[in-house]
Formats: structure tokens, C-alpha cells, sequence
């Protein structure tokens, strides 16, 4: 589905852009994630939305089959990368779970902004992106996926969420038609 339309209080979350994650084996090239991350962060700032950061700390703790990675490295292993271009207007958010919203006050802070939709962006695909998008939708967000702005470590996984999943949450595009919608309203309001 193409992207439609872009709610007048959206805003951008972009999931686990931080240190000990982009250092991992992933299937896309990680600095094209982050510059279209960047390029997302930078129209949403500059048209007063919120930009929401967040970075990953730890897990939840139930029993699993499989095992999982050890999410805490070294110093710095939850920073955010700094081609972010963090501002002291963003939204930080420190989740110990896969999506950011179940262990984190992410859902009240944007309903208090008046914020209807989220555009979302990040690593990995399968896991944080999709729990964040899940969640977002749960709680009664209009979702769009900006999908050339993430990536996952297993290519499978990140193939099957953008064909399967994320189109019965939201909207997808790429992050020229994220911007191209947001630059449309700005057209719209001005032209009024």
C-alpha cells in the first residue's frame, strides 16, 4: 500500500539506532538505515513534531526456546549513535523490552502532545520495529513504516514483516514519501 496521508500531529520514532546495535551483523548497509533515520529525524524536527529516540537497556525476563543475544555491552553499548543529530528537543526513551511502549511511558507522553500517528524507523525489523508497531497500533496510533529506514539481522525476518505484518498495522513507504507527505501539508497550511 502507498502512503496516504500523514495525521497533522504525527510523530517519529526511530528504535534502537545506538551503538552495541549498529556494530552487529545486519543485512543492510547500516549507514544508509541511519542517514535515512537522520534525514526523517531532521524533516520532523524541522516542522516542530516530535522526535522520539530510543535506545534498549535490557529484556524482558521470561523463559524463551531460543536463546537470546546478550543485549548489555561495554561503555557506551546504549548510546545513541551520534549521526542521530540528537536535540535537546527529542524525546528519549529507554525501553527493556522490544517494543517502546510496553516498559516505558512513551504512549501517555505523546497522547499528551496530541500525537495521532507514528512514523517508525529503527532496528531490527522483526523485533523492535515490529513490537513498537504493534503497540502503537494497539493503542490507537495510525502507523506508517518507513521501510528503507530499517533493517534486522536476519534477512527473512525483515522480508516477512514488511510483506506480512506491517501491512495489517499501517501504512509502509520509503522515506522520500515520508517526506514528500510532510511536505504537502506544509504546502497545504500555506496555502490556506
Amino acid at each position: 500500500m502507498a502512503l496516504t496521508v500523514l495525521d497533522p500531529n504525527s510523530a517519529l520514532i526511530v528504535v534502537d539506532l545506538q551503538k552495541g546495535i549498529v556494530e552487529r551483523s545486519l543485512v543492510h548497509p547500516v549507514g544508509g538505515v541511519i542517514e535515512r533515520a537522520r534525514a526523517l529525524a531532521d524533516a520532523f524536527r524541522a516542522r516542530g513534531l516530535p522526535v522520539v529516540l530510543v535506545n534498549v537497556t535490557g529484556g524482558a525476563p521470561g523463559r524463551t526456546e531460543q536463546s537470546r543475544p546478550a543485549l548489555a555491552g561495554g561503555a557506551g553499548w546504549a548510546d545513541l549513535v551520534p549521526e542521530l543529530g540528537r536535540r535537546d528537543s527529542d524525546i528519549l526513551v529507554t525501553k527493556r523490552s522490544w517494543g517502546a511502549f510496553a516498559t516505558t511511558d512513551l504512549d501517555a507522553r505523546l497522547k499528551a502532545l496530541g500525537v495521532t500517528q507514528v512514523v517508525i524507523a529503527g532496528i531490527a525489523t522483526a523485533t523492535g520495529v515490529e513490537a513498537t508497531a504493534r503497540q502503537a497500533y494497539e493503542l490507537g496510533f495510525n502507523v506508517t513504516l518507513a521501510i528503507d529506514a530499517m533493517t534486522d539481522m536476519r534477512a527473512g525476518a525483515h522480508d516477512y514483516s514488511i510483506a506480512n505484518v506491517f501491512p495489517r498495522l499501517g501504512e509502509t513507504g520509503v522515506t522520500r514519501d515520508v517526506i514528500a507527505l510532510l511536505d504537502a501539508r506544509r504546502g497545504d497550511r500555506e496555502g490556506a
